[in-house]
């Protein structure tokens, strides 16, 4: 018999056909996340899940899956919605879908950048509102990127492939992360306090730990320039909403382009009212060839631990395998 799995959203096609290939595959055909009682029932009895980020993979969902559940793919990079700490005591797998999202996600925060900076998506809403204009010399004049400061919060794959597209476009790079200064051409190290007083455009790409929580909130924002952007693609509560809309009315900083939010898919009611202010609906990952190979890879995952008896190689906690 195929081995049970349960993915609780809807997948590309070329996913779905190899779910339902390989596996017993109950997947729900929806955009739209379960309630948390469809998710526990769901994954009950299931030997593994495809779960999505906003999905919280805890202690009480471990439960309900029961004693068969052997492998975690999650349909993301971050795993902060998986408590892999329990999940390795159980013996069950977590993977996770490195790499292939690195070059869409860093395009979308370059692409952010320039939106908030050339004031692209404020042009639009004068012309979508009807508002009389004319060409002008000093007419909406935004900021190119050459010549400016980018500051990269989380030098890991993708902090390192948006430093790699600031350069291109003829910006200075600076960096900082957890591990401190590492071999690299493409910019150089600042402590995060030293790097916010310098920056033109931030750009967060850390992972949401305890200690990353508001890693960017008032005092922060007091800190950087009054000039400078903030452009978020990698966790929501990385930042302060509240404490960012107060900065940007205040005119602490001059504007932030935020594709992922702090109580998601909520967003800050006093950020959708600000003109320098670019959303976007979580679409870092969004093109066509990302989510299918992410999608790939967690296939991947359910397979190696359910089929072939190996740990996947994107797994975040290999000390399971061996416990299982």
């Amino acid at each position: 018999m195929k081995p049970r799995v349960y993915v609780s959203r809807r997948v590309p096609g070329r996913v779905r056909g190899e779910l339902e290939r390989a596996f017993d595959a109950a997947i729900r055909d929806s955009e739209a996340p379960p309630s948390r009682e469809e998710l526990l029932a769901g994954v009950s009895g299931a030997k593994g899940l495809m779960a999505m980020l906003t999905d919280a993979v805890d202690r009480e969902l471990l439960d309900a899956a029961g004693p068969d559940l052997r492998v975690v793919a999650n349909y993301a990079v971050g795993y902060d919605n998986v408590d892999v700490g329990e999940a390795t005591r159980r013996g069950v797998v977590v993977a996770n879908t490195p790499d292939v999202l690195t070059e869409a996600t860093a395009e979308h925060a370059l692409a952010l950048a320039l939106t908030l900076l050339r004031r692209v998506a404020e042009g639009e809403r004068l012309l979508r509102r009807g508002e009389p204009w004319t060409w002008a010399p000093t007419f909406m004049v935004g900021h190119g990127l050459r010549g400016r400061m980018l500051g990269v919060v989380g030098f890991g794959r993708i902090g390192r492939d948006v430093a790699r597209l600031g350069r291109l476009h003829g910006m200075s790079v600076a960096y900082t992360n957890r591990s401190g200064r590492v071999e690299t051409d493409l910019g150089e190290w600042l402590p995060l306090n030293h790097l916010l007083t310098v920056a033109d455009v931030v750009s967060l790409h850390a992972p949401l730990t305890d200690e990353t929580y508001h890693l960017i909130g008032r005092d922060e924002l007091r800190t950087m320039r009054d000039e400078a952007v903030l452009v978020n693609t990698a966790r929501g509560p990385l930042v302060d909403e509240a404490a960012l809309a107060r900065a940007l009315r205040a005119g602490e900083i001059a504007g932030a382009a935020l594709d992922v939010y702090e109580r998601e898919p909520a967003v800050e009611p006093a950020l959708l009212a600000l003109e320098n202010v670019v959303l976007t609906p979580h679409l870092g990952s969004a093109t066509r060839e990302a989510r299918e190979a992410m999608g790939m890879l967690c296939v991947e995952a359910l397979r190696g631990v359910l089929i072939e008896g190996r740990c996947p190689r994107n797994a975040v906690n290999p000390d399971a395998w061996t416990r299982a």
